[in-house]
């Protein structure tokens, strides 16, 4: 059970029933560059590892999440544009590394236009 008990912790560093509820409710309502990225990453497309959409992390739900590499992928609309929503980002992605975790961030446009090259990048964080 303690080992239980540690993945759950390891893999949700603590997020709260609520982030669970919300994450859920975001995976019903994905926007359309998260669902073309979930269409490349689900069924362990990229080299065999597993990748969670909307997983909870703490206080955060993160766009996409791979335990095995700790890695999250973020993907940014327009309203990441907006200086407040980048400082708000920036402590997002502080508080995130600082368990432990890498997040990469790519823009809506990049993955409807240029989804091959997100793949290289995402597989390029595979050692």
């Amino acid at each position: 059970m303690d080992k239980k008990k540690t993945h759950a912790e390891n893999m949700w560093k603590g997020a709260s029933p609520e982030i669970f509820s919300n994450a859920k409710k975001l995976r019903e309502n994905q926007t359309e560059a998260e669902e073309k990225l979930w269409l490349a990453v689900k069924d362990n497309q990229i080299a065999g590892y597993k990748f969670r959409r909307q997983h909870p992390i703490s206080i955060y739900v993160t766009d996409f999440y791979c335990h095995a590499l700790q890695l999250v992928i973020e993907i940014d609309g327009k309203y990441h544009l907006d200086e407040e929503q980048q400082i708000m980002d920036q402590k997002r992605t502080v508080d995130i590394e600082f368990q432990g975790l890498k997040v990469i961030r790519f823009k809506n446009e990049e993955i409807m236009s240029n989804l091959e090259e997100v793949i290289d990048e995402i597989k390029s964080h595979i050692k």
